[in-house]
């Protein structure tokens, strides 16, 4: 009996010491970061790096597909173009389910939104209504793209404004002579992006001081900032019975929003004239009554429209504060794509998205900063839907799956020179702009960014009229601008100071 004992607590003690110095390889054969009881790999995954840079270092030691457990959650982490174009477009409907996430949920009213809900039947009707309302009202609409325009004019005129010169008086770096404009150029920005969102889901049209605009962008950043803070509640959902600030200004950020939309979607709901849609609420409620996609409340039609703001705000904002952070350090670049413009648009008229094929330069700039600086370095997870594989090996059904993009964008087996800034590296012999299938800044497959189109519209033309108009370079005696990022919700620049002058 004493060496039946002794022998079965050296089996439970062998046991354990497999837990604690963590399994190198997982039932699917793929490797696997070491993990205890409960906590799973999370005491290997602490560092001061952030996840994407993290996973990134991994792949040095696990290669570039492993597993991990986020506490109870197996999760499986791709690095490289192959495995992702696998996850995302040749088992994209295998992969395409959403994890149950606690901040989420309150942020979607359960998952009625598309970006967060879970893969069903009814997400799919959702979809077809939103791309419905999109023919409507969006990407290639002549009313869209004048809304996004006159944003540029309105956010090109404030950076030039009497009031921002007069700010920069005295300053020692204009030497009390302000022929130009020495400002942060962040605040601008979001306002006149915000305003773009505005005015496309509910016409809203905006002064930079109205209290309104103020209240859309206090609530949206107040979401964007609890959303990177809620992971460990995410992991554990049982943690939400415990008193949390972050969660509760989640859940203020929250009500404001949804009792502005809701007034909004209450007030279009009267006054809609079918046929002849104002804005994406009318498009959306018209493609609900007259599409037949059945089960889809107003509830769902709300939550694709707080999304706009969500999704819309932060990625492009902070898509273009990139790409001026990047002309500073390569002036010459500013100057190729001022000589484009130039060429093809002149002065005295307005940049049109027409004009994007006569502009490959423009475009490959903005292709280059979405690569080397991707907003959303980790896709949203992935679900299994089912049993299934990555690269051979086998997925069960509800496993997680973490694409990090930074990896793919910054791979030096696919990509030459992945650190440095070269616009030209999406450009063919003849100056054509090319799409290699390693650039993926949007995702793939079915849960391709649904608002793709709509945001490279608004990137080319808020950079090409501000490129147009204005002339940007570092403040003399300035610094440029740091281009590390601090990742949250999104990887954002650190907030810089620009010199700008008018080129008219």
């Amino acid at each position: 009996m004493g060496l039946t004992l002794l022998l079965g607590g050296l089996a439970m003690l062998a046991m354990l010491l497999k837990c604690l110095l963590g399994l190198r390889q997982s039932s699917s054969g793929m490797p696997c970061l070491p993990r205890l009881p409960l906590l799973g790999s999370l005491l290997s995954l602490r560092s001061e790096l952030p996840p994407h840079l993290l996973f990134t270092r991994l792949t040095h030691t696990y290669g570039k597909l492993y597993t991990l457990y986020m506490g109870p959650h197996l999760a499986v982490v791709v690095n490289d173009y192959t495995h992702a174009r696998e996850v995302l477009l040749g088992k994209g409907r295998e992969f395409a389910g959403r994890p149950y996430m606690v901040t989420t949920e309150l942020l979607t009213r359960g998952g009625k939104d598309i970006a967060f809900a879970d893969y069903s039947p009814l997400w799919k009707s959702q979809r077809r209504l939103v791309h419905s309302a999109f023919s409507l009202f969006g990407e290639g609409s002549s009313k869209l793209q004048t809304i996004v325009l006159e944003a540029a004019d309105c956010l090109v005129a404030e950076l030039l404004s009497p009031r921002a010169q007069r700010e920069c008086l005295g300053n020692s770096v204009c030497e009390g002579v302000c022929k130009c404009v020495c400002l942060d150029p962040a605040a601008a920005v979001l306002r006149a992006v915000t305003n773009v969102v505005c005015r496309l889901v509910f016409s809203g049209n905006y002064s930079s001081g109205d209290p309104e605009l103020r209240e859309v962008m206090d609530y949206n950043d107040g979401i964007v900032q609890t959303i990177a803070r809620g992971d460990l509640v995410d992991i554990y959902p049982w943690l939400r019975i415990f008193p949390n600030k972050d969660l509760e200004k989640l859940k203020a950020c929250v009500k404001v929003r949804d009792n502005l939309l809701t007034t909004k979607l209450e007030e279009h709901k009267e006054s809609l004239t079918p046929g002849d849609p104002r804005d994406l609420l009318d498009a959306l409620l018209e493609g609900k009554s007259s599409g037949g996609e059945s089960g889809l409340s107003d509830d769902h039609v709300l939550m694709t429209a707080a999304e706009a703001f969500g999704a819309g705000v932060e990625t492009t904002s902070t898509t273009i504060l990139w790409a001026i952070a990047f002309l500073l350090h390569h002036p010459e670049v500013q100057e190729r794509v001022q000589a484009e413009l130039d060429e093809c648009v002149g002065v005295e008229r307005a940049p049109l998205l027409s004009d994007r094929t006569r502009m490959p330069v423009l475009d490959s700039v903005l292709c280059e900063v979405m690569r080397i600086r991707p907003v959303s370095p980790l896709l949203i997870p992935h679900i299994a839907m089912q049993d299934t594989s990555i690269g051979g090996h086998p997925v069960a059904k509800g496993t997680r799956v973490l694409v990090n993009m930074w990896a793919i964008h910054h791979d030096p087996q696919q990509w030459d020179q992945p650190e440095s800034f070269r616009p030209e590296r999406f450009l063919d012999s003849s100056g054509q702009r090319v799409t290699p299938p390693t650039f993926m800044p949007f995702g793939a497959g079915p849960r391709v960014c649904v608002g793709e189109s709509l945001a490279r519209m608004e990137l080319f033309l808020f950079l090409s009229r501000l490129l147009q108009r204005c002339h940007l370079t570092v403040p003399q005696g300035g610094s440029l601008p740091d281009l590390q990022g601090r990742y949250g919700v999104v990887l954002q620049p650190p907030r810089y100071t620009l010199t700008i002058r008018s080129r008219t």
